[in-house]
């Protein structure tokens, strides 16, 4: 059964930084693009990152840009989220999820693709 699991969210203050991990289960992640999103209350889910199965190819959105950096490791089946320069703006719950397929190309535009998604974790930036 394929499975993702989110940790590492929580209170930090502006400026601060966080590691988010996504742990898989069930498959490997050189079968699968992995993406992270998120939403804050009263607005729209948002693609944050994503990498390619293949190449470990990461694309981000321009909100977080030169802020955030997604990293695989696949002896752990993990994928990582690291999160510098956080700012308020950067509140809500954050996903991470699971498309399938072999490609050197990913992208969280279309976030119905993504089969499979976990549970989410909170990050809250405030002082």
């Amino acid at each position: 059964q394929l499975q993702l699991v989110e940790s590492g969210g929580g209170l930090v203050q502006p400026g601060g930084s966080l590691r988010l991990s996504c742990a898989a289960s069930g498959f490997t992640l050189d079968y699968y693009d992995i993406g992270w999103f998120r939403q804050a209350p009263g607005k729209e889910r948002e693609g944050v990152s994503c990498i390619s199965s293949r190449g470990g190819i990461t694309k981000n959105a321009d909100s977080v840009k030169g802020r955030f950096t997604i990293s695989r490791d696949n002896a752990q089946n993990t994928v990582y989220l690291q999160m510098n320069s956080l700012n308020p703006e950067d509140t809500a719950l954050y996903y991470c999820a699971a498309k399938a397929g072999r490609s050197y190309y990913c992208s969280t535009y279309v976030p119905t693709d993504f089969g499979s998604w976990g549970q989410g974790t909170q990050v809250t930036v405030s002082s």
